[in-house]
């Protein structure tokens, strides 16, 4: 079988399929294989098992998947990098993010939350959840301190924030614990004590 008749075959099937670009494919066969005169069938057989496939590398280039884990320590690098202080220009995440809703006035409480089966349901996400780096743990300080209010040192509210009900659950818990572990300052409210109560007047 003379080396056109083989590339002519190839390219009457990638015609056959459909396929625009020719490039995906492998057309070029090996020296061994023309030698020994067999033909393409356990190629093509191989390619179209490999399309049928999901490859890994799709599921990782995929915008909208959130099944990746990212540890806290790349969060609190990210957080640290050129990248970072590029998209959000130093400003809080928060800051420039509006909600999408119906109608004039906002409903009082966010959506539930934007991720669904692994992957973001929503065109509109959350802060945290349109960002697959920023990670909500209490060992992340920066990232919590930009949702902690500056002057009442209070966590600010969904309504501000944008958060949805799940993310600013866990916002909430990795406070609290970050305040346990004493990675967060906070004032104590000052109490007035009436010692007569505890001790007796001295005669």
């Amino acid at each position: 079988m003379s080396l056109f008749r083989v590339v002519g075959k190839e390219l009457f099937y990638v015609y056959r399929r459909g396929i625009a670009s020719i490039g995906t494919r492998c057309i070029t066969l090996s020296s061994v294989r023309l030698t020994a005169g067999k033909e393409t069938s356990s190629t093509i057989e191989e390619d179209e098992e490999n399309e049928n496939k999901p490859s890994s590398g799709e599921d990782r280039d995929d915008p909208k998947d959130r099944t990746r884990v990212i540890p806290v320590e790349t969060s609190i690098r990210y957080l640290a990098s050129e990248a970072f202080q590029q998209t959000y220009q130093g400003d809080p995440v928060w800051k420039q993010y509006r909600r999408n809703h119906k109608g004039l006035y906002p409903p009082k409480k966010t959506r539930k939350t934007c991720i669904r089966g692994g992957k973001l349901s929503t065109g509109n996400p959350c802060p945290i959840c349109r960002d697959e780096y920023l990670v909500l743990d209490h060992r992340n300080i920066d990232l919590i301190k930009q949702f902690i209010s500056p002057h009442s040192g209070e966590v600010l509210s969904y309504q501000i924030t944008g958060l949805c009900q799940k993310k600013h659950l866990q916002l909430l818990v990795a406070v609290e614990r970050a305040m346990d572990y004493g990675l967060i300052t906070f004032e104590v409210p000052f109490r007035n004590y009436d010692y007569s109560e505890y001790y007796t007047a001295q005669q």
